[in-house]
């Protein structure tokens, strides 16, 4: 067994990996990047090393300065983790060369399953069914592509061939959408992946989205963990994951299995791996093989919370070149798992990547939490958006999907903004709480799951956090010095203009905390009583009892029940609808870089016109013009970092335009 693994990773599969790598006795080495040098991996590892500043190309996806760290650190071993280096051949054999072994399957088997092209050809010839697609390596206005896709049939999924994690996927339903759809998955791909080739593949309809846990050693023993249900997804990208799938009986499971360890068996392949299996939900008898992902995936901790299994510790004895010392039939899937990924994102503003420092942090008992947050860390825009998931077992599906709705609920990040309360409605939908999925699922629903509430609660709750603030401490002596607008011949009261986000009020309070009337804009006082324990904030809000973790930053930070919000007394200045239809600045929707400028300064356009393209934590956005005009300013280039808000350019509107 190895003395010493580095993790050539970040983030909470970091975390995680080190966990396992400390169980078993074994020392950690983790490697940073100057972003993650008081991140919670650098911390909880035995030994890390730097590699290279914020730039991922130039620290955590730089094979010769992670291999020399390696090497100076006395590892015998490293694990890439998943993302970053996870799946990449060239870093496998430069561990090999180093006299390192790679916690992971050999070289040709990532490259065999990871070009989705060749892989699809080689689990074909072993048997297992594939959906019907080609391969396009041509630029996208070459005239043949409309052929091919013609060929393959629509509706057509167009998909990397060197990447996975939904990166540069596009569905196209009319053949008139092809070419643009294809220049921008090129593009995407190419940025992500290196690579701009695609596989043009048929879309299933209704699909349901399955995989195959498989674990492998090198002794001739290949399993299959039973199946997880990825099918609740965005934009390609995995939301909730879980285990077992409500819609596989025991013979499609098996069926599944089977043809997963004979698609691992093809490209001799070692080590925890995942088989995704496409499925129509009218046909579920009915499987396709999409890819195969030579890593440990994100969705791992369901599966380990059905089998018993520490996949992790797997992983690390299958390398050490231990015999698996389990059989086909000691697999057996106890109750049902479920996890959510917490992202640093806003649902409102269409889940655009946040950032900001963690000012307090709530996390929930009972459950599984794998993260990397902690109080202080900061979230900026230069890596992966995600912050942490929560994973809840059950007896079975329903007091599993209960016991993680209450989790989150308890699940608190102050300072950055979160999809929690996106994850809780998500989790309640009707058709989640029955299992009747399907990968379209979030987008039918996708305005009823980030339909914006009301926040008068958290507009009482600022109010008499703020007036808890202002009473004088001791004994009072004046009347005057009690903040609560007392007069002569009147009761008094006291008002605060409050803004959270886009919602303003004027918040009325009379009386002290101890014994208050609240109201907000007109609505009827409310009596409510308040006192601050800490970090938190007690109320009595019409008789029922409230607890809010609470931090401040300028703004005031409230958390209940899954919502986190912001709230401010100064007056939103946030652009009103009117002034938008006016034209003047465009400003950036997130944190990023500069990807692309699509216009001249001078330039005539429409509104909807493509203006620039932001890209942050792997996502690209595109800012378009906000009415017919002229772009009279052009403030930003290709490359340039950008912050919230920032102005990109000014779009005058043209005179009979």
């Amino acid at each position: 067994m190895f003395d010493t693994v580095l993790v050539a990773n970040r983030g909470e599969i970091a975390v995680r990996v080190i966990r396992t790598l400390r169980e078993m006795g074994i020392r950690s080495v983790a490697v940073y990047s100057d972003a993650d040098a008081d991140a919670r991996h650098v911390r909880e590892a035995d030994v890390a090393v730097r590699i290279g500043p914020a730039e991922a190309a130039k620290s955590y996806l730089s094979i010769p300065d992670i291999v020399r760290a390696a090497v100076d650190s006395g590892a015998q071993a490293v694990h890439p983790g998943y993302g970053f280096l996870a799946e990449n051949s060239r870093f496998a054999a430069a561990c090999a060369e180093a006299g390192l072994v790679f916690i992971g399957p050999p070289a040709d088997a990532i490259d065999a399953m990871g070009d989705k092209i060749h892989a699809k050809a080689k689990v074909s010839a072993a048997g297992v069914p594939v959906v019907p697609g080609l391969s396009w390596e041509n630029r996208a206005d070459d005239p043949d592509v409309s052929a091919a896709a013609a060929e393959v049939g629509y509706p057509l999924l167009l998909k990397p061939s060197a990447g996975g994690g939904g990166k540069g996927m596009r569905l196209v339903t009319d053949p008139a959408d092809l070419l643009p759809a294809v220049e921008s998955a090129q593009r995407e791909a190419k940025s992500a992946f290196g690579d701009d080739r695609l596989l043009l593949e048929r879309f299933v309809t209704d699909p349901r989205h399955i995989e195959i846990q498989v674990l492998a050693d090198a002794h001739g023993t290949v399993l299959h963990l039973g199946e997880r249900e990825c099918s609740l997804q965005r934009r390609h990208q995995k939301i909730i994951e879980e285990a077992p799938s409500v819609l596989l009986d025991e013979e499609t499971r098996q069926r599944m299995g089977a043809a997963a360890v004979e698609a691992a068996r093809s490209v001799g392949y070692t080590g925890a791996g995942t088989v995704e299996f496409i499925v129509s939900a009218k046909a579920p008898d009915e499987f396709f093989f999409m890819e195969m992902n030579t890593r440990l995936q994100v969705e791992h901790p369901v599966t380990e919370l059905v089998t018993g299994l520490d996949l992790v510790e797997w992983q690390v004895r299958v390398a050490a070149g231990e015999p698996l010392s389990l059989t086909q039939k000691d697999i057996r899937l106890n109750g049902h798992a479920v996890e959510v990924r917490v992202y640093a994102e806003d649902p409102a503003r269409g889940f655009i990547p946040t950032g900001g420092t963690v000012l307090a942090l709530g996390e929930p008992a009972g459950v599984r939490v794998d993260s990397w947050l902690a109080e202080g860390a900061v979230v900026g825009s230069n890596y992966d958006p995600m912050l942490a998931k929560v994973i809840a077992w059950g007896q079975d599906r329903a007091s599993a999907l209960h016991r993680l709705d209450r989790a989150l609920a308890e699940t608190s990040v102050l300072g950055v903004t979160t999809n929690v309360s996106f994850l809780r409605a998500l989790v309640q939908d009707p058709d989640v709480q029955s299992g009747q999925l399907d990968t379209g699922l979030v987008e039918r629903r996708l305005d009823a799951l980030v339909e914006p509430k009301r926040v008068d609660e958290f507009f009482v709750a600022a109010a008499l956090d703020r007036l808890v603030q202002l009473m004088p401490s001791g004994p009072v002596v004046d009347p005057w010095e009690v903040p609560t607008g007392w007069r002569l011949g009147a009761p008094g009261g006291v008002t605060f203009r409050l803004r959270a986000g886009e919602n303003e009020a004027l918040v009325r309070v009379e009386g002290t905390p101890e014994a208050a009337r609240v109201s907000v804009d007109d609505a009827e006082p409310v009596e409510v009583s308040a006192r601050l324990r800490g970090n938190t904030l007690e109320l009595r809000y019409a008789g029922e009892f409230r607890r809010y973790l609470r931090a401040v930053d300028g703004d005031l930070w409230l958390a209940r029940d899954g919502r986190a919000i912001a709230v401010g007394e100064r007056p939103n200045l946030l652009s009103t609808h009117a002034d938008v239809d006016e034209g003047g600045p465009v400003v950036s929707p997130m944190p990023g870089t500069v990807l692309m400028v699509k216009v001249s300064q001078g330039e005539a356009v429409t509104a909807g016109t493509p203006l620039v393209v932001v890209e942050a934590m792997k996502m690209e956005h595109t800012v378009v013009a906000p009415v017919d005009g002229v772009v009279g300013e052009l403030l930003v280039q290709a490359g340039q970092q950008v912050a919230l808000d920032e102005t990109l350019a000014v779009v005058t509107p043209e005179a009979g335009r």
